[in-house]
């Protein structure tokens, strides 16, 4: 179920990782680690990622690209030529998603409800509970000010002082800097 407005799609599998090396360079700042093996922990952020690492998260990203697609096509119904149409990382509108077999049918919130009643036996009283955001990593205070000393350094001030004050994710939402949420959640089985 989507809106016509909503954004549907995003398959595929993303690995993103911040190098802080030269900015750390810059600050006097060095990290030293001692490690098992050269691949424990890589990449690491603050040095550059060694082509054995790239070439290990490579692999991660591959296959669990490829476990994903199948669960998409096996739980959609799609053939090959569709599945590769919807699975290149792009996003659709409702509208697109329900022609692409990415949504069953177009809705609201109401329409999703009277669905699962209907459909699942869902109580129709349930409630339905809005999911948002609650900052984990903004809530640590050095993170916070480390944050702030680098924004500050780089001219951005008040930006600085906002994550100082209340963390990052309010920081950013105080910028009303609007963002996108993906969530997936798999179903128990192997």
């Amino acid at each position: 179920m989507a809106q016509q407005s909503s954004l549907v799609g995003s398959i595929g599998v993303l690995f993103q990782f911040p190098n802080v090396g030269e900015l750390l360079k810059t600050v006097g700042v060095k990290v030293e680690e001692v490690k098992s093996s050269p691949l424990k922990a890589a990449p690491n952020g603050f040095e550059p990622t060694s082509p054995e690492a790239r070439e290990a998260l490579d692999a991660l990203v591959k296959d669990s690209y490829a476990w994903f697609k199948g669960l998409v096509k096996q739980r959609r119904g799609m053939d090959d030529a569709l599945l590769e149409k919807v699975a290149d990382g792009r996003v659709f509108t409702g509208r697109q998603a329900l022609d692409l077999k990415l949504v069953d049918q177009l809705g609201d919130e109401k329409t999703a409800v009277a669905w699962l009643v209907e459909q699942k036996g869902v109580k129709k009283d349930l409630p339905v509970r809005d999911y948002k955001l609650s900052p984990r990593f903004g809530d640590l205070t050095f993170l916070r000010t480390a944050a702030s000393v680098v924004l500050d350094a780089l001219g951005l001030g008040a930006i600085a002082h906002q994550v100082e004050q209340a963390g990052v994710v309010q920081a950013v939402d105080r910028l009303t800097l609007d963002g996108m949420l993906a969530l997936w959640h798999p179903v128990a089985t192997n």
